[in-house]
Protein backbone atom coordinates (compact mmCIF):
# COMPACT_ATOMS: atom_id res chain seq x y z
CA UNK A 1 0.00 0.00 0.00
CA UNK A 2 1.11 3.41 -0.83
CA UNK A 3 2.17 5.99 2.08
CA UNK A 4 0.20 8.73 0.21
CA UNK A 5 -2.41 8.53 -2.16
CA UNK A 6 -1.57 10.02 -5.74
CA UNK A 7 -4.07 12.99 -5.17
CA UNK A 8 -2.83 13.43 -2.07
CA UNK A 9 0.94 14.45 -3.41
CA UNK A 10 0.33 18.01 -3.91
CA UNK A 11 -1.36 18.42 -0.53
CA UNK A 12 1.88 16.23 0.93
CA UNK A 13 4.04 18.68 -0.62
CA UNK A 14 2.31 21.59 0.72
CA UNK A 15 2.57 20.35 3.87
CA UNK A 16 6.07 19.71 4.04
CA UNK A 17 6.54 22.95 2.82
CA UNK A 18 4.31 24.52 5.54
CA UNK A 19 6.58 22.22 8.22
CA UNK A 20 9.25 23.96 6.59
CA UNK A 21 8.19 27.40 7.02
CA UNK A 22 7.07 26.76 10.61
CA UNK A 23 10.36 25.32 11.57
CA UNK A 24 11.99 28.60 10.09
CA UNK A 25 9.85 30.86 11.72
CA UNK A 26 11.33 29.04 14.89
CA UNK A 27 14.74 29.70 14.52
CA UNK A 28 14.76 32.95 13.45
CA UNK A 29 12.63 33.70 16.62
CA UNK A 30 13.03 30.99 18.96
CA UNK A 31 17.14 29.90 18.63
CA UNK A 32 18.94 30.70 21.97
CA UNK A 33 21.94 32.98 21.88
CA UNK A 34 24.01 30.33 24.46
CA UNK A 35 25.88 27.42 22.13
CA UNK A 36 24.70 24.76 24.82
CA UNK A 37 20.83 25.76 25.02
CA UNK A 38 20.28 25.93 21.30
CA UNK A 39 22.27 22.59 20.85
CA UNK A 40 19.63 20.88 23.21
CA UNK A 41 17.15 23.64 21.22
CA UNK A 42 18.01 22.47 17.91
CA UNK A 43 17.72 18.32 18.73
CA UNK A 44 14.31 18.80 20.93
CA UNK A 45 12.25 21.57 19.10
CA UNK A 46 9.27 20.63 17.14
CA UNK A 47 6.78 23.05 15.06
CA UNK A 48 2.92 23.01 16.45
CA UNK A 49 0.95 22.16 13.65
CA UNK A 50 -2.43 20.47 13.11
CA UNK A 51 -2.14 16.59 13.42
CA UNK A 52 -3.09 16.09 10.05
CA UNK A 53 -0.57 18.52 8.18
CA UNK A 54 2.27 16.57 10.68
CA UNK A 55 0.39 13.73 8.89
CA UNK A 56 0.82 14.81 5.33
CA UNK A 57 4.18 16.49 5.72
CA UNK A 58 5.69 13.06 7.20
CA UNK A 59 4.03 11.10 4.21
CA UNK A 60 4.76 13.42 1.69
CA UNK A 61 8.60 13.19 2.98
CA UNK A 62 8.51 9.04 3.04
CA UNK A 63 7.23 9.38 -0.53
CA UNK A 64 10.32 10.79 -1.76
CA UNK A 65 12.49 8.56 0.07
CA UNK A 66 11.12 5.73 -1.30
CA UNK A 67 11.32 7.90 -5.16
CA UNK A 68 14.99 7.92 -4.29
CA UNK A 69 15.92 4.76 -2.94
CA UNK A 70 13.22 2.13 -4.47
CA UNK A 71 13.59 -1.32 -2.93
CA UNK A 72 12.25 -4.17 -0.22
CA UNK A 73 15.45 -4.86 1.34
CA UNK A 74 14.92 -1.55 4.66
CA UNK A 75 11.54 -0.88 6.31
CA UNK A 76 11.27 2.80 7.01
CA UNK A 77 8.28 3.45 10.13
CA UNK A 78 7.76 7.06 11.33
CA UNK A 79 4.49 6.22 13.60
CA UNK A 80 1.33 6.98 13.46
CA UNK A 81 1.99 8.04 9.60
CA UNK A 82 3.60 5.48 7.92
CA UNK A 83 6.14 3.21 6.53
CA UNK A 84 8.10 2.65 3.58
CA UNK A 85 10.12 0.22 1.82
CA UNK A 86 13.03 0.98 0.44
CA UNK A 87 16.89 0.24 -0.59
CA UNK A 88 17.77 -2.98 -2.67
CA UNK A 89 18.25 -6.13 -0.48
CA UNK A 90 16.91 -9.29 0.92
CA UNK A 91 13.02 -8.80 0.98
CA UNK A 92 10.38 -9.86 3.88
CA UNK A 93 10.62 -13.11 5.15
CA UNK A 94 7.31 -14.19 4.28
CA UNK A 95 5.87 -14.98 7.71
CA UNK A 96 6.08 -12.03 9.24
CA UNK A 97 6.53 -9.30 6.12
CA UNK A 98 9.49 -7.53 7.98
CA UNK A 99 12.56 -7.40 6.31
CA UNK A 100 15.92 -7.93 7.81
CA UNK A 101 16.52 -4.30 7.83
CA UNK A 102 14.59 -2.01 10.30
CA UNK A 103 14.84 1.78 10.73
CA UNK A 104 12.17 3.59 13.16
CA UNK A 105 11.48 7.09 14.05
CA UNK A 106 9.21 9.69 15.75
CA UNK A 107 7.69 11.92 13.34
CA UNK A 108 9.39 14.91 14.74
CA UNK A 109 13.42 13.22 14.48
CA UNK A 110 12.56 12.31 10.80
CA UNK A 111 11.56 15.63 9.51
CA UNK A 112 14.65 17.25 11.13
CA UNK A 113 16.32 14.91 9.26
CA UNK A 114 14.30 15.17 5.84
CA UNK A 115 13.64 18.77 5.64
CA UNK A 116 16.49 20.24 3.87
CA UNK A 117 17.87 23.30 4.59
CA UNK A 118 16.15 22.71 8.21
CA UNK A 119 18.69 19.70 9.03
CA UNK A 120 21.67 22.28 8.06
CA UNK A 121 20.54 24.73 11.20
CA UNK A 122 19.73 21.42 13.19
CA UNK A 123 22.51 19.43 12.78
CA UNK A 124 24.81 22.80 11.46
CA UNK A 125 27.86 21.40 13.50
CA UNK A 126 28.06 18.16 12.45
CA UNK A 127 26.66 17.11 9.07
CA UNK A 128 22.86 16.04 8.71
CA UNK A 129 22.61 14.63 12.12
CA UNK A 130 21.55 10.82 12.21
CA UNK A 131 24.86 10.11 14.43
CA UNK A 132 23.48 13.22 16.97
CA UNK A 133 19.94 11.78 16.85
CA UNK A 134 20.80 7.45 16.72
CA UNK A 135 23.43 8.22 19.99
CA UNK A 136 20.68 10.26 21.56
CA UNK A 137 17.94 7.42 21.47
CA UNK A 138 15.28 8.88 19.16
CA UNK A 139 16.86 5.95 15.97
CA UNK A 140 15.96 2.82 16.21
CA UNK A 141 17.64 0.45 13.67
CA UNK A 142 18.19 -3.07 13.43
CA UNK A 143 20.35 -4.74 10.90
CA UNK A 144 23.18 -3.61 8.30
CA UNK A 145 21.84 -1.05 6.68
CA UNK A 146 20.96 0.63 9.71
CA UNK A 147 22.22 4.57 8.69
CA UNK A 148 20.05 6.74 5.97
CA UNK A 149 22.28 9.79 6.24
CA UNK A 150 23.31 9.31 2.72
CA UNK A 151 19.82 9.53 1.66
CA UNK A 152 18.67 12.08 3.59
CA UNK A 153 17.76 15.17 3.61
CA UNK A 154 15.45 14.90 1.14
CA UNK A 155 14.89 18.58 0.16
Amino acid sequence: MAVIREQDLGKGRAAFEQWQDAAHNIFSEQLPADDDAAFDFRLNFSPRLPRQLWAMAVRYSLYLLEKKAPGEGVEVRVAPWGAIKILDGPASDPHNLTPPDVIELDPDVWMRLAAGDIATYVYKDSGYGWGEEKDAGRITAVGERDDLSGLLPLA
